[in-house]
C-alpha cells in the first residue's frame, strides 16, 4: 500500500492552485481513524476535500457536490478518478445527481457511464451525499475495491433535521464514516486556499453539533458511582480520538472507562477485563451493551474469556451467546485486549454498525516486553488505537470514583491541547490537575509513530507550539514549577524529541529568539555545572547533557591533571536519534584549571 504522501502526490498533480467555484457553500469534513487524510484544508484549518482507504478500496470526499460538476475542478477529478480506479479497463459510473460530471470526465477521455443506480463491474462510482439508498451497496463496492467520489454539505441539512444528528443521520455520513469521514454541520470557509506541499494536517479540534455528552448520560443512566475494586489492577487509558470520550475518571484524572464513535459503529472499552463481569458493575455493563447495540436486534456475542459477563446480559433480558470469534449476525461482540488477530475483522464490524465491549490491562504485557511502548506494540492497541482510545503500560489503584457530570467541561486531550496553546499565548491558565494530565497524555500519545495523518497531524500542532513559545530557559532563578505551562513545555519538547519527528536543534535556538511570551520566559544567568572527572580509564567522555541557548556562555572548571590531551567539542543536537552528531570544535567561554580544583581530587 502506498504511503499517504504517495496518495497525495496523485491527487494533487498537475495542481498550482485551487480554482474552486464561488457559488458553493462548503461544509467542514471531520476526520477520524487512521486511514483518512485531508486533501485540501483553508486557512482556518478547516479540511474542504479528504480522501481515505477502506477494505481493498478507496474514497474522496468533496464537501459540496457542486465541486464534481465544475470545470474548474477538471485537473483534480482526473487526478482522482486516476487514484481512485484500481480496476484496469473499467468505466466510471457518474449518477443521475451528479451528471454534468459525465461530460468533464468524457472530455478528458475517461471512459463515463451514467445512472441511477449502482453496478459491481464498475471502477469508480460518483454521487452526492443526499441519497442513503444505494449506502450498503457503495460500502461494500469499495470494501471490495471500488472507487468512490462523493460530494455534498450538511449544514443546509442539519437546518431541516436538526444540528445534532448530523453524524449518525445525515445520508452521506451513512457511507463516509466507514472510512473515517464524516460531514459536519459547521460551514466551511474558501478563501486564500493553497496547494499544500505536503499532506495538510488534521485540525486538532473540529466544531459539530452532536453533542457527545448525549452518549455519555446514555451510558451513565441511573448511576452516581463506579466501584472498580474488581480483583484486578487496571490500566489507565488514553482518550484521544475526536469522537472518544472518558466515562470513568479517578481523582487525578486517570482513565478507566472510555467510549468512543467509530463510523456508523461505537466502542466501550474498560482498563481491566476483571470489570467486564463484575456485578457491581453490572448497571453500567447493562448500560453499555443497550448503547453499543444501538437498536440493532442481533445477538451480543460473548467471547468465553469473559464467562462472568454472560449471565449479568442474560439477567437482564438479553440474547446472548458464547463465541470464541467475531461471527456474523452479532449486535454486540465482547472480547478482551490481549490479542489482535481479529483487529482489522473488528474494525469493519464497528465501522458498519457494529458494538464493540472490551476490556484489559497493558502493564504485565510492558513488564515482558521492556523497552517496547505498550501505546503502539501492544495487541490490544493494534485494536483500539484506530478508534481513538489507547491502552497505557501505567497502572491506576482500584476504588469507588464518583460519576463526572458530562459536559464540556471535563477533561479531554484534544481540548486540553486546545487550552493550553491558548494559555502560551497569554490566555487563560490551564488548572493544575489538567496541566498534570496533559503532560502524562502527551508523553503517551508521542509514542505512537507519527506514520499516518491522523498521528503526524498532532506532532506537528506540538512543534508548531513549541517553535512559536520556544524552550524556557531553565535557571536557579527561573526554577521550573511541576505544574507550571514550561514544565508541560519541556515535556513536550523531550518527548518530540524521542519520537524521532523533532529537529532538537531548531527549539532551542527558537528559545532565544524573542518568540517567548515575556512574562513566561526571560533569559537567566549563566548555568553552572560541576563534573567530576573521576575514572578508572585512561579516557573519558563526559556529556553535560543540557543545551547551550544561543548567546549563553558556559564556564567549566576542571584539576589541572584532566587537561592533558583535553578536548572540548560543541556538538549539534539530532532530533532523529537523540545522538550528539557534526562535532565542531568551538569557543567555550572560559576553562579554568585551578590548583583547588586538582587538590579537591582524591585520585
Amino acid at each position: 500500500m502506498m504511503s499517504p504522501s504517495d496518495d497525495y502526490e496523485i491527487l494533487v498533480k498537475g495542481l498550482n492552485s485551487w480554482n474552486l467555484p464561488k457559488g458553493p457553500v462548503p461544509c467542514e469534513l471531520l476526520l477520524i481513524g487512521e486511514a483518512a487524510f485531508p486533501v485540501l484544508v483553508n486557512k482556518d484549518g478547516q479540511v474542504i476535500i479528504a480522501a481515505s482507504h477502506y477494505g481493498q478500496g478507496r474514497m474522496i470526499v468533496m464537501s459540496h457536490e457542486g465541486y464534481l460538476q465544475d470545470s474548474m475542478l477538471a485537473q483534480f477529478l482526473f487526478n482522482a478518478m486516476d487514484w481512485l480506479n484500481h480496476r484496469p479497463g473499467t468505466a466510471v459510473g457518474v449518477h443521475i445527481s451528479v451528471e454534468p460530471l459525465s461530460h468533464i470526465l468524457s472530455d478528458l477521455g475517461v471512459e463515463v457511464q451514467t445512472m441511477d443506480g449502482l453496478e459491481d463491474s464498475l471502477g469508480v462510482y460518483c454521487i452526492n451525499a443526499y441519497n442513503n439508498t444505494l449506502a450498503k451497496e457503495m460500502i461494500q463496492f469499495v470494501k471490495n475495491g471500488g472507487g468512490l467520489l462523493i460530494g455534498g454539505q450538511a449544514w443546509y441539512w442539519a437546518s431541516k433535521h436538526g444540528h445534532d444528528k448530523v453524524l449518525s443521520n445525515f445520508p452521506g455520513n451513512q457511507v463516509t464514516s466507514v472510512a473515517g469521514v464524516y460531514f459536519t454541520d459547521a460551514c466551511g470557509k474558501t478563501d486564500f486556499l493553497k496547494v499544500s506541499k505536503k499532506v495538510p494536517k488534521i485540525p486538532l479540534t473540529v466544531r459539530f453539533g452532536e453533542d457527545l455528552s448525549q452518549d455519555q448520560q446514555q451510558l451513565l443512566h441511573g448511576i452516581t458511582e463506579l466501584d472498580i475494586n474488581t480483583g484486578g489492577l487496571p490500566s489507565q487509558l488514553l482518550v484521544h480520538g475526536a469522537l472518544a470520550f472518558p466515562l470513568g475518571l479517578d481523582s487525578s484524572l486517570g482513565c478507566f472507562l472510555a467510549g468512543a464513535r467509530y463510523g456508523r459503529g461505537r466502542v466501550v472499552l474498560a482498563a481491566h477485563e476483571g470489570m467486564l463481569g463484575a456485578p457491581k458493575l453490572g448497571p453500567f455493563l447493562c448500560n453499555a451493551i443497550r448503547w453499543l447495540a444501538g437498536g440493532q436486534t442481533g445477538r451480543i456475542g460473548i467471547n468465553p474469556n469473559l464467562k462472568n459477563l454472560s449471565s449479568l446480559v442474560a439477567e437482564s433480558g438479553l440474547e446472548c451467546s458464547i463465541e470464541s470469534h467475531l461471527t456474523t449476525g452479532l449486535s454486540v461482540y465482547c472480547c478482551t485486549a490481549y490479542g489482535d488477530q481479529e483487529a482489522k475483522k473488528i474494525h469493519e464490524f464497528v465501522a458498519e454498525g457494529g458494538g464493540l465491549l472490551i476490556g484489559g490491562q497493558a502493564w504485565w504485557w510492558a513488564s515482558q516486553n521492556p523497552g517496547k511502548p505498550a501505546v503502539a506494540d501492544y495487541p490490544g492497541n493494534h485494536i483500539l488505537n484506530p478508534f481513538g482510545l489507547s491502552i497505557l503500560d501505567s497502572s491506576l489503584k482500584n476504588g469507588q470514583f464518583p460519576v463526572h457530570v458530562p459536559g464540556k467541561g471535563n477533561y479531554h486531550f484534544r481540548s486540553a491541547l486546545s487550552q493550553f496553546q491558548d494559555e502560551v499565548k497569554g490566555g487563560e491558565v490551564l488548572a493544575k490537575d489538567w496541566q498534570s494530565k496533559l503532560r502524562k497524555d502527551c508523553g503517551a500519545f508521542l509514542k505512537i509513530p507519527a506514520g499516518v495523518p491522523a498521528y503526524a497531524s498532532l506532532h506537528r500542532f506540538l512543534r508548531k507550539v513549541l517553535k512559536q513559545t520556544g524552550l524556557p530557559h531553565v535557571s536557579q532563578d527561573h526554577p521550573v514549577h511541576s505544574n507550571s505551562c514550561e514544565a508541560t513545555l519541556l515535556c513536550m519538547a523531550t518527548e518530540l524529541a524521542q519520537s524521532g519527528t523533532t529537529d532538537c536543534l531548531s527549539l532551542v535556538h527558537r528559545a532565544s529568539n524573542g518568540t517567548c511570551p515575556s512574562h513566561l520566559y526571560s533569559p537567566g544567568p549563566s548555568v553552572t555545572m560541576e563534573i567530576n572527572g573521576t575514572s578508572p580509564d585512561v579516557t573519558l567522555w563526559v556529556s553535560t547533557g543540557l543545551y547551550l541557548p544561543e548567546g549563553f556562555s558556559v564556564n567549566i572548571t576542571m584539576p589541572c591533571a584532566a587537561a592533558t590531551g583535553l578536548q572540548l567539542p560543541l556538538m549539534d543536537i539530532s532530533g532523529t536519534n537523540l545522538e550528539p552528531t557534526s562535532p565542531r570544535m568551538g569557543q567555550l567561554g572560559d576553562v579554568d584549571f585551578s590548583e583547588k580544583d586538582k587538590s579537591d581530587q582524591k585520585d
